[in-house]
């Protein structure tokens, strides 16, 4: 890990320690980071903090005015932030059930929420089932006991689902039309071979590791094209050419199919 991402996990841990105190539990890396594929200049920095209990709206209030990027920079382009109860984490519950979700960064929108009340549908409540379920295999723990111990993993049937739902959103998202380049097509691309690589082998890759483990399947979904998008794909995230959006679209609607046993 850099030495600035290092250093600005550590002072987030402690800000969140000032204002919680003894009910912070844990605080834990996702995402890029918990799964070693952290690129900087493109990834967010994705973090869940564990408390006790309920958060009083002042104190969870607080946490955001601390923890936003204009008091807190963040080195990445933006944090991802979601706090969740003890209990949550280790339920396993496909629910959203978070206390605060705040996005903050340079390069991000911000949005703080209180409650999966208040996150609009529209914008997918599938996210937070899965992210527990990559800190139950990937989470680093910045303090408190081991991810594995702290997040329960999905059941199996309610995993397929949230997989689907995350599928299903992807492709509704807007990409250009016709054959150009359209940046954001590749991590829809990537994005469903980690689908397909956790439900078909049991793990959560990196995008790029995902990718690289779908053509080395040689399965159904792999041809010549398949081939092609992927690997122009993962050249994409380090500055080659993105693919075009109705070629991202018709492979998520392939692994999709797949996943789900239904027509493309």
């Amino acid at each position: 890990m850099a030495e600035p991402l290092r250093r600005y996990l550590g002072e987030l841990v402690a800000v969140a320690g000032e204002v919680l105190g003894d009910a912070l539990c844990g605080a834990y890396a996702a995402g890029s980071v918990g799964l070693a594929a952290y690129q900087p200049g493109r990834s967010d920095v994705d973090v869940a903090l564990v408390c006790a209990g309920p958060l009083d709206r002042a104190v969870a209030g607080e946490l955001v005015a601390r923890l936003r990027h204009e008091a807190l920079p963040c080195p990445a382009r933006g944090l991802e932030l979601v706090v969740y109860r003890r209990e949550v984490a280790r339920s396993g519950t496909p629910e959203p059930g978070f206390e605060v979700e705040l996005n903050t960064g340079a390069r991000m929108d911000f949005r703080a929420s209180y409650g999966p009340a208040e996150r609009p549908p529209a914008d997918g409540l599938f996210w937070y089932g899965l992210d527990r379920s990559i800190l139950h295999q990937s989470g680093e723990a910045l303090l408190g006991p081991p991810a594995a111990e702290v997040f329960a993993d999905l059941a199996p049937d309610d995993l397929r689902r949230l997989v689907a739902e995350a599928l299903r959103w992807w492709l509704n998202l807007p990409l250009p039309p016709g054959d150009v380049p359209a940046p954001g097509a590749e991590d829809a691309v990537l994005g469903a071979c980690r689908s397909w690589a956790r439900l078909r082998h049991g793990m959560w890759l990196p995008k790029v590791a995902a990718g690289r483990r779908l053509l080395a399947d040689a399965g159904p979904l792999v041809d010549t094209p398949t081939t092609e998008l992927v690997e122009r794909s993962i050249a994409a995230r380090s500055g080659g050419t993105p693919p075009s959006g109705p070629q991202a679209r018709a492979f998520q609607r392939r692994v999709l199919a797949d996943l789900t046993g239904t027509p493309a």
